[in-house]
């Protein structure tokens, strides 16, 4: 399997920050490395800066001019209509690519997806105005489906296993429709995420699957546009402990006439345990999946939930 990831070059090695240097991510090199194919892009070195540069950042010049994207030392030297023009053309292109995800170098006022620094005409940082990089900005607005993370917040295993999580489900969307869009795909796909939705967000498990129920009644094309949104939006919710030990509950239901006494038990103690953060999510599921092994159920099988990635990646680890 191979995904395409767009990423800031710098993330992957390449000298073209400002001073030359870079902000290599071990984690996407290494352990992603054997599951995605890259799409490297610095929107800065894309309008023509050179390497080393002068720095830039944003400036906020008021309601009537806005934000603009400046030399540090000389603002009178703007690249921001040289940035948007690029972005925008840049984004066009990635979203007719299938990206399943992006990962753009953090603080960078054009590649930062939050918390990026907006400067005042005094000098000062706005604190109460929270600055989104340029190009960033224009990949979210031209697809608010794609899963978008920062180079630094992937340490964070919560925000990490989302992520990745929700570029394989991208990923796994993408290919239930490469024989064409259809009704049929798309109800399938939707069968296999019901417990995903379940964890991620309940309300949109409802609202979703109500959405499918009624197909029939869309054009399918434009409905293939709108599911595509939602689903990727209800799975950017971070799957709570609450809701995790819910359809955890849930899967040991399907168990209730195949388990002896004692295998009910230890089921239900390791649920409780993680339910109180004793032990992490990995053990109940791994006990679950044995279990599916030794009796085999064709629903369950298709759960996306149960392996939503190759387990070698070990995102749960820490969940």
């Amino acid at each position: 399997m191979s995904i395409k990831v767009g990423v800031s070059a710098c993330v992957i090695g390449d000298k073209v920050r400002f001073d030359g240097g870079h902000k290599r991510s071990a984690f996407l090199m290494e352990d992603l490395a054997p599951f995605i194919d890259l799409v490297p892009v610095c929107p800065e070195v894309g309008i023509g800066l050179s390497v080393p540069r002068p720095t830039i950042r944003l400036l906020d010049r008021g309601e009537t001019i806005g934000v603009r994207l400046v030399e540090t030392k000389d603002s009178t030297a703007d690249y921001t209509e040289k940035m948007v023009a690029f972005s925008q053309k840049k984004a066009n292109q990635l979203a007719d690519m299938d990206l399943c995800g992006y990962v753009v170098c953090a603080k960078s006022p054009t590649c930062g997806m939050e918390r990026v620094k907006l400067y005042r005409e005094n000098g000062y940082v706005a604190s109460e105005k929270i600055g989104v990089g340029l190009y960033t900005k224009e990949l979210m607005e031209r697809m608010p489906w794609l899963p978008i993370e920062e180079d630094g917040r992937l340490h964070d295993p919560v925000l990490r296993e989302n992520f990745v999580f929700r570029m394989f489900a991208l990923k796994d969307f993408y290919d239930s429709m490469a024989e064409g869009i259809s009704r049929r795909a798309i109800v399938e796909f939707h069968s296999r995420y019901k417990l995903v939705l379940m964890a991620h967000s309940p309300a949109d498990y409802k609202s979703l699957g109500n959405f499918v129920a009624n197909i029939a009644g869309h054009e399918i094309n434009e409905f293939y546009l709108e599911y595509r949104t939602r689903f990727m939006r209800a799975i950017s919710n971070h799957a709570t402990r609450k809701n995790n030990t819910n359809v955890l509950m849930h899967l040991q239901g399907y168990f209730k006439r195949a388990l002896d006494k004692k295998q009910k038990a230890e089921l239900s103690d390791l649920i409780h345990a993680y339910r109180k953060g004793n032990m992490p999510l990995l053990a109940p599921l791994t006990l679950i999946n044995h279990h599916l092994n030794q009796n085999p159920d064709p629903y369950l099988q298709q759960q996306s939930y149960l392996n939503p990635y190759p387990e070698s990646l070990r995102l749960r680890y820490g969940l």
